[in-house]
C-alpha cells in the first residue's frame, strides 16, 4: 500500500463549482439589465454598459477560477484536518488523535463521511462536494486516521 501525500488538499467538485457559478451568471444578467435601463433612462454613454458587462463577466470568470483552483473543502496533514467551504460541518478542525470513530452516513440523502470525536462532537464531510471518488476518499481517510493515531516514538 503506497503512502498518501501529506499534507493534502481536497478541492471542490467541478459540478458543485458550476452550481455556484450559475447564480453568479444570473446575477450578472440582472445587473446588466438594470444597467441597461439606467443607461437608457439617464441618456448615458453606451460605453458604460459595455464596461459594466465586461467587469461583471471578469468577476464571474474569476469566481469560477477561484472555485476550481483555490477553493478547498478539506485539508489534511499528519496531525489532523481542517474543513472549509462546508456549512454545517460541525467541528471544523481536529487532530487525528481526537477522533474516536469514522463512519459513513446519509443525512437528508446526502452521502457523508463522519468523524466522531472523543469529546462527543463530530465533523461531517459531504463527499459529493469533493473532487474525488467516494470510495477512494473513504479508504484514504481511514488510512490517514490510522496513521495519525499511531503513537510516535519519543525522540
Amino acid at each position: 500500500m503506497s503512502t498518501l501525500p501529506t499534507p493534502y488538499t481536497y478541492r471542490l467538485a467541478p459540478t458543485l463549482a458550476a452550481r455556484l457559478v450559475g447564480p453568479a451568471l444570473v446575477l450578472l444578467a440582472v445587473l446588466v439589465l438594470g444597467l441597461t435601463a439606467l443607461v437608457a433612462a439617464a441618456d448615458l454613454s453606451p460605453d458604460l454598459l459595455v464596461l459594466g458587462a465586461a467587469l461583471g463577466l471578469l468577476a464571474v470568470l474569476g469566481l469560477g477560477w477561484w472555485l476550481r483552483t483555490r477553493a478547498w473543502v478539506l485539508r489534511v496533514d499528519e496531525d489532523g484536518y481542517a474543513v472549509g467551504l462546508v456549512r454545517g460541518a460541525g467541528t471544523r478542525r481536529a487532530r487525528w488523535t481526537d477522533v474516536a470513530q469514522a463512519a459513513t452516513a446519509s443525512p437528508r440523502g446526502i452521502p457523508c463521511f463522519v468523524l466522531h470525536l472523543k469529546d462527543g462532537t463530530a465533523t461531517t464531510i459531504p463527499v459529493q462536494a469533493l473532487a474525488v471518488d467516494r470510495e477512494d476518499f473513504v479508504r484514504e481517510m481511514q488510512r490517514r486516521l490510522a496513521a495519525g493515531q499511531k503513537l510516535r516514538p519519543l525522540s
